[in-house]
């Protein structure tokens, strides 16, 4: 598993391939939103975004890795925001199952005379005032989530894959700004954002729109390295988010690795499931379809219910 600064280089050099200008000529309204070299038409970009967002933002996750200096580096600066924008349009984030928990009494709620009973005791054999730091107590707080994304980088990452997966990561982000990581993978896991290490929403997406499609499926070993990530976490909830045809293609058996995780949801793409949907099953994980970058808050929201 590449992970910190290896993870960084792998996706820097291996992954980031220019897209010449010819090839996103082939997109829908390309011309249209970039009449001419260096250019990028923010209304045209607007119009398609009306019109028809998934083509949209496909078109824009195409731009981030165009020849075209000027314009890959305007669609960079647009792409962080408008995934994020389209993540915010599902639910609200969930505020979690409440739980009484023991806490300390400087964080409020009631004192709990049994927890705190030996710090009483000793203040009062030595004649002196007790701490507020010694005593607990009893308070209701919300059940946290730490959520581990699985982008599955093995098969065709141009256009609307890539712009799912870009959606999806800010989806994450934006749900569970504490306690996330991101994974992608194909014959080899890298650690896109860490469990436990701060990145910004836009710096994870731009993260994800470098990558490109390549190499042979070791789900077996991704789930793996989701495990390792969530045991970093100390949140209640513990969920491996699969957005993958889980089609594993090396030596592994993805069931027996998705035996040692707490939580875990598969989504597969709408048109392209049967392999999801069989792993799901036997694994006995929450299933859902995606059927483009817009529908992708849907999906997260409906496996995080």
């Amino acid at each position: 598993m590449l992970e910190g600064a290896h993870a960084a280089a792998a996706i820097r050099h291996g992954q980031r391939l220019k897209t010449t200008r010819a090839e996103l000529a082939r997109l829908a309204r390309f011309e249209e939103i970039s009449p001419a070299a260096g250019q990028l038409d923010q209304d045209a970009l607007a119009g398609l975004l009306g019109d028809d967002p998934d083509a949209a933002l496909a078109l824009v996750a195409m731009m981030t890795s165009a020849m075209d200096r000027d314009l890959r580096e305007l669609a960079r600066s647009l792409a962080g925001r408008l995934m994020l924008e389209v993540a915010r349009r599902g639910p609200a984030r969930a505020g979690g199952v409440g739980r009484i928990a023991t806490v300390p009494w400087a964080a409020g709620g009631d004192l709990d005379i049994d927890a705190s009973l030996d710090a009483l005791m000793t203040a009062r054999s030595g004649q002196r005032a007790v701490a507020v730091d010694e005593l607990q107590a009893r308070r209701w707080v919300r059940s946290d989530t730490a959520v581990c994304l699985l982008v599955d980088r093995s098969g065709s990452m141009g256009g609307r894959p890539l712009a799912i997966s870009a959606v999806a990561a800010a989806a994450v982000a934006w749900r569970n700004p504490d306690d996330f990581s991101i994974i992608s993978f194909a014959r080899q896991p890298i650690v896109v954002k860490a469990q436990g290490v701060h990145r910004s929403v836009e710096d994870v997406v731009d993260a994800v729109l470098a990558l490109r499609g390549h190499g042979t499926t070791d789900l077996a070993g991704a789930l793996a390295a989701a495990r390792s990530q969530l045991g970093r976490s100390h949140a209640n909830r513990k969920i491996t988010m699969v957005l993958s045809d889980c089609r594993s293609t090396e030596p592994g058996e993805p069931v027996d690795a998705a035996a040692g995780l707490d939580d875990l949801a598969v989504i597969g793409p709408d048109g392209d499931h049967v392999e999801a949907r069989r792993f799901a099953d036997r694994t006995g994980a929450t299933f859902t379809t995606v059927s483009g970058p817009s529908d992708v808050p849907r999906a997260i929201a409906d496996v995080l219910a």
